[in-house]
């Protein structure tokens, strides 16, 4: 670790560094200390102090960028648990590895796919490794995932109850059903996804006048004058000239970003993108360099690279540097920081490709995504992504931005070309669920439900910080990770949960790293401060069983500080 400029105070003090921060290897954030001006004078800091400070923040002020308070943490796992989780790992490996030589002796049956003896000599079809985590590890635990729901996901949801006798193979189902179980799980960030209201009524009465399916293209006849309505009402909503709409979320990155950059271009890509911007940068054939997570200086000194060196072996400049990054990143909750990935964009004269899936909606006073979240011009941000799969309650996703660009998209873009075009009771849900929003149905409810989502967030992650869990992520962000770490205790937390009612998301590897199991809460608008409190509690119960309160130390609600600008540790590679 080092000291810059930016970072040494003004006087010349060096003052010491919080301890247990982020790991500057996975996450890389710049972290910063926060003290009391009114407690502590200038130029006298003491040691004991330190423990007053919250495990991780990320930047609060740089260099003026940030015009809000932008607090994230990712307190670091404490040694005890990660060595346990490394031995449940280690005990599953060994069992997984003695079951697999009693199915290799027909002792115990064998239920999942395996390459053929005639087949040896081919490419092999399953990675070794992840086959065997899947039989030996994922199918204990199963059961937590794939709940078939019978009805809307709203603030509650029914399950149909199910039950397995080959130990999560297979299920059977028992014909009851679960009645109004609290869904923590859902995107659905503003309760629009419901059966009834201004939204439903008008996606009924579309479906009546148009049908369900176009079964075509947008470039042959289905091009709808719907579709046309609700690009310019996107193009109107993000405050850009042109956007066009997709029928699917996944292949509007996917699809797409080929279209954008070929051979000779150069992508920079954060770490934990979603797996549809890692998917559609590889095929389009750029070259590929991955930063540390929201990690300025690691983009910085990449990008300082490709101006230097160019390409490999020729030198050449690049065709294109397109940096790419998501507004809220779904399994960390943390929010990118955007101002300064601007900053180094404009400085080094390169592209901003900005996925706003989860944020669109769920940020920002007016619910415009994480550029009203930081208040920025639209402008700045090339290519602007984002979903209707969340907030709005549908499905397809959008590109926005210049309108020579989405032009050259109309006819570049393979989901505009091959695709069959979004099915109009899907676009009359967006249509309605956006005009809400933007207060051009008369009323207010959109803003209201932006408002209560941000009330939500604040409040639950508050509360599950006091109560000594270790949360990651923004506080703003309504994506909330509760760290679980060991394999044993994803299940139980998942089973505990619905036991008492409750509809949790659990996620392990190879969506996390593999002792960074979680479970994954989602707010939405929809929650009443009553459905949070017995959530909590529950969370709380369930949490004094597992033994998951990890943090070392709870936040207290009278602790809030004034921030402290330019406080910042950069981290050396």
């Amino acid at each position: 670790m080092t000291e810059s400029p930016a970072t040494k105070p003004a006087d010349g003090d060096v003052r010491p560094r919080a301890k247990n921060g982020l790991k500057p290897e996975r996450n890389g954030l710049a972290k910063s200390l926060h003290r009391y001006h009114e407690r502590q004078p200038k130029h006298h800091w003491h040691p004991e102090d330190e423990a007053e400070v919250e495990e991780v923040h990320a930047a609060q002020h740089h260099d003026g960028l940030y015009g809000r308070p932008f607090v994230e943490s990712f307190e670091e796992t404490p040694m005890l648990v990660a060595v346990l989780t490394y031995m449940g790992y280690g005990i599953l490996t060994v069992f997984g590895y003695l079951r697999d030589f009693l199915r290799l002796w027909k002792i115990e049956r064998c239920h999942v796919a395996r390459e053929k003896e005639e087949q040896k000599d081919f490419v092999p079809l399953y990675q070794d490794f992840e086959s065997f985590y899947t039989r030996n590890i994922y199918m204990r635990i199963r059961d937590n995932w794939n709940w078939p729901l019978c009805g809307v996901p709203g603030a509650k949801m029914d399950l149909m109850e199910r039950s397995s006798r080959d130990y999560n193979w297979t299920f059977d189902y028992t014909g009851r059903v679960v009645t109004d179980v609290i869904n923590l799980g859902s995107y659905n960030y503003l309760g629009f996804a419901e059966n009834t209201g201004p939204c439903a009524d008008s996606a009924a009465e579309i479906t009546a006048k148009y049908g369900v399916g176009v079964a075509s293209t947008r470039q042959e006849i289905g091009n709808l004058d719907r579709h046309e309505e609700m690009e310019k009402l996107v193009a109107q909503f993000l405050g850009v000239e042109s956007a066009m709409v997709f029928g699917m979320g996944f292949a509007t990155n996917s699809m797409n970003m080929p279209a954008l950059t070929g051979k000779g271009c150069l992508i920079l890509s954060d770490e934990l993108n979603h797996a549809s911007l890692v998917l559609g940068a590889r095929l389009s054939g750029s070259t590929i360099r991955v930063y540390k997570h929201n990690n300025m200086q690691s983009l910085e000194k990449l990008l300082r690279e490709a101006i230097v060196h160019g390409q490999p072996r020729t030198h050449r400049p690049w065709k294109k540097i397109l940096i790419v990054v998501e507004g809220i990143y779904s399994m960390e909750g943390s929010v990118v920081r955007l101002p300064e990935v601007i900053a180094l964009k404009k400085r080094y004269r390169a592209y901003l490709y900005v996925d706003e899936a989860h944020s669109i909606g769920a940020l920002g006073p007016r619910g415009r995504g994480v550029v009203d979240y930081f208040g920025l011009d639209p402008c700045d941000v090339d290519v602007m992504m984002g979903t209707f799969t969340k907030s709005f309650g549908a499905a397809g996703g959008y590109i926005a931005g210049k309108r020579e660009l989405i032009e050259y998209l109309r006819s570049h873009s393979h989901s505009a070309v091959y695709a069959t075009s979004m099915s109009p009771p899907v676009m009359e849900q967006v249509i309605t669920s956006m005009k809400c929003i933007m207060g051009e149905d008369g009323t207010t409810i959109g803003l209201e439900r932006v408002h209560q989502l941000a009330v939500n967030t604040v409040y639950f992650r508050k509360r599950l910080r006091e109560m000594g869990f270790i949360i990651y992520g923004n506080e703003d962000s309504p994506v909330v990770p509760m760290m679980l770490y060991m394999p044993a205790k994803i299940g139980a937390f998942g089973r505990e949960m619905l036991k008492r009612n409750i509809g949790v998301v659990v996620v392990g590897f190879p969506a996390t790293p593999i002792i960074e199991s979680r479970a994954r809460f989602c707010i939405s608008a929809s929650h009443t401060k009553d459905v949070l409190d017995k959530a909590l509690s529950v969370i709380s119960e369930v949490g004094d069983l597992l033994q998951l309160k990890y943090s070392r130390h709870k936040i207290q609600p009278s602790l809030a500080r004034a921030f402290v600008d330019n406080v910042f540790e950069d981290i050396d590679d």
